[in-house]
């Protein structure tokens, strides 16, 4: 899995502490603020606490960037811009983070590269100030790179036999067959031993550019000092991104892979089309892969799986929505003696649902569920808001998307989402099965 970096110090559990509170989806007023140097970021105020919670995406810039031969490289860029930057070296920078309680944090998935940064509001000068030098001056002297190459190649050896990652590593060759999203993220142990500070710092001069910037802010800030932050953090960086060109790919689907691994379970996954964020139907397939499997306690998959035949501790599904792929996959982990029933089972239930679709009353208690989850999910503390302000601008949803969501799931038709089962599900999957063989 990526890389990635937690400090528990007492002044970052007091901020996490206190930043747990829920909102109401109607409380949640967004602000548009643009600095003087055009840098933009939606806003929510709250004063109620000294906090503040900022987060922020250099849109596609994720691990989808990294060059041939050199598979890993934004993952490892996102564990060394807190080790050092500036004329401060790595044990000084996050003496300073600890000192101040800042929760300074970066991450990079297949398409985007994340940061945030949660501060006290006495010492989000500072903080702001760190973060700024981690984006624009980070160091990545020998010891720190070393180590933390070290780590990533530690978590990589010792995933070898792990079924997950085998599974992850045969879903990504065998879906993206030659695309960058079939790459692990944190790369190879040879990926690494190819990367340099060099490396790292092209990386982060051309892929960190304003451009390409988007910015969610919560907490105990005016939108005039707001406009002042931006630009003191983000004003330095490049006003353009140099991205490499990453082409649209469509999931391969038909194949079945089997992964002979000794172990008591045999983990299953399919892998069927799926259907892109910003497509007009994407509700309706929502609302119809949370019947289907995403609604866990409560959906189709994991009623006959767990339920009715005690199977397994869970089977499920999911919508994945890419920059140039979308998918649906559906997954298990059973005894290896009852795999192939279990198999037998999922097909059943997609075939069922792309021929008859839902019920009224499955449809109706699905749109309850999701309109009623989504303040729980998203909106229950700073740092979420945050990151929701962030997702709702990568995915062009509009300033008002938390007031309109409820509409927009609430016009969903049970012919929609018929259709969308027939056009989503009835296609033949790519089945992967990790566990022993011939059982």
């Amino acid at each position: 899995m990526p890389f990635s970096k937690t400090r528990r110090t007492l002044g970052a559990i007091a901020f996490t502490a206190l930043i747990s509170f829920p909102f109401a989806a109607d409380a949640v007023e967004i602000q548009k603020v643009t600095s003087e140097g055009g840098i933009e970021a939606l806003l929510v105020e709250d004063h109620k606490n000294p906090l503040i919670a900022m987060d922020f995406a250099f849109k596609g810039a994720g691990s989808a960037q990294d060059p041939e031969g050199k598979a890993g490289l934004a993952n490892l860029l996102s564990g060394l811009l807190d080790e050092g930057a500036g004329d401060i070296e790595s044990t000084e920078f996050q003496e300073k983070l600890d000192d101040l309680g800042v929760s300074l944090s970066f991450d990079a998935s297949r398409d985007d590269f994340t940061g945030s940064i949660n501060a006290i509001t006495e010492f989000s000068d500072e903080a702001f100030d760190l973060a700024a030098l981690a984006l624009t001056d980070p160091r990545f002297d020998e010891e720190p790179v070393a180590r933390i190459k070290g780590q990533i190649k530690t978590g990589i050896t010792a995933s070898e036999n792990d079924p997950g990652q085998l599974l992850s590593d045969a879903f990504g060759k065998t879906v993206f067959p030659g695309h960058p999203y079939s790459r692990r993220t944190e790369g190879t142990l040879e990926s690494l031993d190819e990367i340099g500070a060099s490396d790292l710092d092209t990386f982060r001069a051309q892929k960190f550019a304003r451009d390409n910037l988007v910015v969610g802010v919560v907490g105990d800030i005016t939108p005039e000092r707001l406009k002042t932050v931006l630009d003191r953090v983000f004003g330095d960086l490049p006003q353009t991104a140099v991205l490499a060109e990453v082409p649209d790919v469509e999931p391969k689907f038909g194949d079945r892979v089997e992964i002979d691994l000794a172990v008591p379970q045999t983990l299953i996954q399919f892998t069927l089309p799926g259907m892109k964020r910003d497509d007009p139907q994407f509700f309706a397939a929502y609302l119809m892969n949370h019947i289907l499997g995403g609604g866990t306690f409560t959906s189709r998959l994991y009623e006959e799986i767990r339920e009715k035949r005690g199977l397994a501790y869970g089977a499920g599904s999911w919508l994945a929505s890419y920059d140039h792929a979308a998918l649906l996959g559906a997954s298990t982990a059973t005894r290896a003696d009852a795999a192939e029933e279990s198999i037998g089972i999922i097909r059943e239930e997609l075939n069922r649902m792309a021929e008859d679709g839902p019920s009224e009353a499955e449809l109706a208690e699905a749109k309850t569920y999701v309109k009623g989850s989504y303040a729980v999910r998203n909106l229950d503390s700073s740092s979420a808001i945050a990151q929701t302000l962030v997702g709702i601008q990568l995915d062009d949803l509009g300033m008002d998307y938390i007031d309109t969501r409820k509409d927009e799931i609430d016009a969903v038709t049970l012919d929609q989402v018929k259709e969308a089962a027939r056009s989503l599900l009835s296609v033949e999957p790519t089945v992967i099965t990790v566990g022993p063989a011939g059982a």
